[in-house]
């Protein structure tokens, strides 16, 4: 294995620090501080791509969670005024 004099801003993450980022991560609100300090200010510029990326998928996750969560509450509400303006005119 070759050693390259690379400076520790551009060093590559091993694959058990993805692993390990990804666990820390994951944890609800602890893991989403770290993840906006890592985005914002880590010294290592993979680490801080490797969380911009991992926040990037979290925003579209929660855009597509948020279209199902609507579209199931109008299919709800639609229902319910249809069955209402059935019970309206049938007395």
């Amino acid at each position: 294995m070759q050693n390259y004099n690379v400076p520790n801003e551009l060093k590559p993450l091993s694959p058990w620090a993805y692993f390990g980022l990804n666990i820390l991560y994951a944890i609800p609100i602890v893991g989403f501080i770290f993840l906006l300090c890592h985005a914002i200010g880590a010294a290592n510029v993979n680490k801080r791509n490797f969380a911009r990326s991992f926040f990037c998928v979290l925003v579209v996750v929660l855009i597509i969670f948020g279209i199902i969560l609507l579209t199931g509450a109008l299919t709800g509400a639609a229902g319910s005024l249809a069955d209402w303006l059935k019970n309206l005119s049938n007395p």
